[in-house]
């Protein structure tokens, strides 16, 4: 997870990928943390596929529930350039706090 993140913030989106594969191979389940590097990984214009394909993952995982995996999934949908999803993302939160309202207004 730490190096997911890593490569995330340092503009290593494939490395990034490619270590969530891994860990899947081996067994390793992700967390709210790994989901969270892993859509800052894809938080371009186009990569918008790729993270509705998280996104999905995240669902099928259990983490959407979580207030801070949705507001970087509205992040990034806006990054990715969909306010459609962002604001979709948004309206589904069950739980909002203030940072989920700035994300969205920004």
């Amino acid at each position: 997870t730490t190096m997911i993140t890593a490569y995330s913030r340092h503009e290593h989106s494939e490395d990034a990928f490619k270590l969530l594969q891994q860990m899947q191979e081996e067994g390793v389940k992700p967390d709210t943390v790994t989901f969270t590097g892993i859509l800052n990984a894809c938080a371009v214009p186009d990569a918008l596929a790729f993270c509705k394909l998280v996104h999905s993952y995240i669902v099928y995982r259990g983490f959407e529930i979580d207030v801070g995996v949705g507001n970087v999934l509205v992040n990034v949908y806006g990054k990715c350039g969909s306010v459609k999803d962002a604001h979709g993302m948004f309206a589904n939160m069950h739980i909002r706090n203030v940072v989920s309202w700035n994300v969205m207004i920004a």
